[in-house]
């Protein structure tokens, strides 16, 4: 079982379905919290004081009776003040409204602290699907994230960081103790300075000179974005100038999240990296030391790494192909969309429901498009007509080809 967790290294999540590293046995029941029955855990635990400062820390093996499972819709409610009469009539309802609210608090407190040390808020919109009982799709929309999301990505922050202080604190006494860390580099500042120009030509001129800079300006960028679509564009593209974030021994800290030290210690269930650290820390708690061979741990920490990228590259053809088989029901009709990218063929038009990406090809328009450098725009040589990044456009779809995953559109003039 190990083995194969570690050759998987991750569940992977497509549209309508799960590849889970470990079998569902243990997924979804053993391994998994259970309300009214008590599960073995690995749990970090901390102290608050009044203010939001944590004044303990601990880690160790526990055991955890689950009193309530939420969803998160549910636990939203509560954060709304609108629980529904059935879970008011819980006779635990006080003890649960009063936790989600205490945990809501302390969560904000931390994000606005991570913000201030120069932590990358990216919130890039997450494409859904709803689908048939045969898997098809019948729609896609943005998932929308709220603070009961939020809060839940907040502690987990916490107690990956923590333990990647605590592991890093006791290597300082004495020698190194080997530890898989989540890092994450500087950005390429050449890249930025391209995506600068760009934020600039949409009107939203950004400061990159440091990487302190960067962070703040980015931070400016998504809360901007928020309130104009067209520079919701503009996110996917900034986290393409960053590093991507790996597993190593080597800790060089966490550019995006502004952390000197980070782990992965929250999701042993579904990433091989996180039960690497459970059982380091495990057998480095009670005043016990124990060290791995760091160069094997670099070679797994790898092999892991390469393992999540594939696994990620997978969900995105997901999602490709399967708002491809969406709009595959959809040829002839007119959508709205935004202009997402500009190569020497055409324009790519990202629709402004689905978010699926088609490609206008120039060939079919009135004129000889010349793309300017840096493919920010593109301009007709005898009509002088301009086409830029973010710009609102109306498509209609023309062809679908499901195994390339590629959407042919037209422009509609109006």
């Amino acid at each position: 079982l190990d083995k194969e967790a570690f050759q998987r290294s991750t569940s992977v999540y497509l549209v309508d379905r799960v590849n889970p590293m470990l079998p569902e046995k243990l997924s979804n029941n053993l391994c998994s919290l259970v309300p009214h029955q008590d599960r073995l855990t690995f749990s970090a635990v901390f102290v608050f004081d009044a203010k939001g400062k944590i004044t303990t820390r601990w880690f160790g093996k526990t055991v955890i009776h689950s009193a309530h499972r939420f969803a998160y819709e549910e636990a939203q409610t509560i954060l709304d003040g609108k629980p529904a009469e059935g879970l008011r009539q819980l006779v635990i309802f006080p003890d649960l409204e009063k936790a989600v609210k205490t945990l809501d608090r302390l969560a904000k407190q931390m994000r606005k602290q991570r913000e201030k040390n120069g932590a990358i808020g990216f919130e890039t919109e997450e494409v859904r699907f709803r689908l048939a009982a045969d898997g098809t799709p019948i729609e896609a929309y943005v998932k929308e994230r709220k603070d009961a999301h939020m809060l839940i990505e907040d502690f987990m922050l916490l107690a990956n960081k923590e333990v990647a202080f605590y592991i890093d604190r006791k290597g300082e006494a004495q020698q190194e103790v080997p530890f898989v860390y989540r890092i994450h580099d500087l950005p390429d500042m050449a890249r930025v300075a391209d995506f600068a120009r760009f934020a600039a030509e949409l009107g939203h001129p950004l400061k990159v000179d440091t990487p302190k800079q960067i962070a703040q300006s980015f931070n400016h960028l998504m809360h901007a974005a928020r309130k104009d679509d067209r520079l919701k564009l503009l996110e996917p593209l900034a986290i393409r100038t960053m590093a991507k974030a790996v597993y190593s021994t080597n800790n060089i800290g966490h550019y995006g999240l502004g952390f000197t030290h980070y782990s992965h210690f929250t999701s042993p269930i579904r990433r091989y990296s996180d039960v690497l650290a459970h059982r380091i820390l495990d057998r480095n708690l009670d005043g016990k030391t124990y060290r791995v061979d760091k160069a094997k741990l670099e070679e797994q920490c790898k092999h892991v790494s390469n393992q999540e990228r594939k696994a990620a590259d997978a969900e995105r053809e997901s999602v490709k192909y399967k708002q491809a088989e969406l709009l595959h029901r959809h040829i002839g009709e007119e959508f709205d969309g935004i202009i997402s990218g500009i190569i020497d063929r055409g324009l790519f038009v990202a629709l402004n429901t689905s978010k699926a990406e088609g490609l206008v090809e120039f060939k079919y328009l009135d004129d000889t498009y010349l793309v300017e450098e840096g493919n920010l725009r593109a301009v007709g040589r005898r009509y002088k007509r301009v086409f830029k990044m973010g710009d609102r456009v109306r498509v209609r779809v023309v062809s679908v080809d499901m195994q390339k995953r590629q959407i042919e559109m037209e422009l509609v003039e109006g």
